[in-house]
């Protein structure tokens, strides 16, 4: 069926990102999804345990210092995230299955095609976001393995190694006798939980920018239908009704996926802006000693956390102007012929649109395209100044 190949084009690469680590909201919630979560969460904490000591022992130059705190916060956030989408999994489900009656409830050419262009943003944030953090994961191993190597360390060394860890863990292994084989081993194993990271942060993300993205194309929707509303035909009370109430559930969506997504937005925003600061500075002194290896590494990843930040902006910036428009296309629709019962409704829809929705970080910093460049515009005045002092 036409609505069933439409669900599988917007979902399936959503529910593949995230059945791994037990965060598909659609998923039957037993006791097999209840373990691939823990096993995802206590992978996670490891990661963070060992940047942790890593961080603590401070064996190693700084630049090491530098990677063992960015994957602390990696760490960090995607645990927050996959056990704060797990605490308010009632939200997403909501949404999702609402979703799902959407595309079952298709029956115009149009609605199609709005749904999967929305669909298709949804799959380009996703591939995106994912293929930075890819690549990046290659060359952040690389890269981090020749920095913490025996020549990089401070007061340790590794049992007969020539290079160090996958991830931060040189001091926190330095005490221990490692054999090549096990070296080899923990390698991978530090590779797979680097995956795991991944998945955990931009899979999360893409699960909340993809049903977050439905949304906007379902207001989109609405918007048509108040703009070609047909005040000739009969029954013109009952058919607007419906529309009012398809715009109070939207609103209730929008909502819960706000109030889901609020405290990880400001966990967020503080991370990236220090993380912004710090490792664009690393690239000032690589660019100053023209370490080459340290400038491809610092710029990939800082294009990686922009991206992530510039995704949430984007489509918070979106969600709220969509919200405001439906008082718009109320306006162009031929309001002035409508029953003066009918008429009255319209004060109210147009006091909700005066208060839209939108993704807030904490409740009290809107998250949308004026709050990214206002990040961008204070880092880059910052890295100016510490460039000049640099340079003096």
């Amino acid at each position: 069926m036409a609505w069933e190949n439409d669900v599988a084009y917007s979902m399936t690469p959503i529910k593949l990102l995230t059945i791994p680590i037990g965060g598909w909201p659609l998923q039957e919630y037993n006791n097999f999804a209840l373990a691939r979560h823990v096993l995802s969460t206590c992978g996670l904490s490891v990661i963070v345990i060992m940047a942790y000591l890593e961080l603590y022992y401070n064996c190693t130059n700084a630049f090491a210092q530098i990677d063992a705190l960015m994957i602390l916060v990696c760490g960090i956030l995607a645990l927050l995230k996959i056990t704060w989408f797990r605490i308010y999994a009632d939200n997403l489900i909501s949404n999702y299955a609402s979703a799902m009656r959407d595309y079952y409830a298709i029956d115009t050419e149009d609605k199609r095609t709005i749904m999967r262009d929305h669909a298709s943003m949804g799959r380009i944030i996703s591939i995106i976001a994912l293929a930075i953090t890819y690549v990046d994961s290659v060359i952040f191993i690389v890269g981090h393995m020749l920095a913490s190597g025996p020549d990089n360390q401070v007061n340790v060394s590794v049992w007969g190694h020539q290079l160090g860890y996958a991830l931060p863990s040189t001091c926190a292994l330095a005490y221990f006798h490692i054999s090549t084989g096990s070296y080899w081993i923990i390698c991978i194993l530090q590779y797979v939980y680097l995956m795991i990271t991944c998945i955990s942060n931009h899979g999360s993300d893409s699960l909340f920018l993809h049903i977050a993205l439905h949304v906007c194309g379902q207001l989109k929707i609405l918007k048509v239908h108040f703009t070609n509303f047909n005040v000739t035909n009969p029954k013109v009370y009952e058919r607007f009704n419906v529309l009012i109430l398809r715009h109070k559930h939207l609103i209730k969506m929008a909502r819960k996926l706000a109030e889901t997504i609020s405290f990880v937005l400001i966990v967020q925003l503080f991370i990236s802006s220090v993380l912004l600061c710090i490792l664009g500075f690393q690239f000032i002194i690589a660019m100053k000693t023209s370490d080459y290896s340290m400038m491809s590494k610092s710029f990939l990843v800082l294009s990686a956390f922009l991206a992530q930040l510039a995704a949430y902006s984007f489509v918070g910036d979106y969600l709220k102007s969509q919200m405001e428009e439906v008082a718009l296309s109320i306006y162009y629709c031929a309001w002035y012929n409508l029953p003066a019962k009918v008429a009255k409704n319209l004060v109210f829809i147009m006091m909700w649109t005066q208060l839209p929705i939108k993704l807030q970080a904490g409740n009290f910093i809107i998250v949308d395209l004026v709050t990214f460049m206002s990040i961008i515009k204070t880092s880059i005045s910052y890295l100016s100044v510490l460039r000049v002092m640099l340079n003096t």
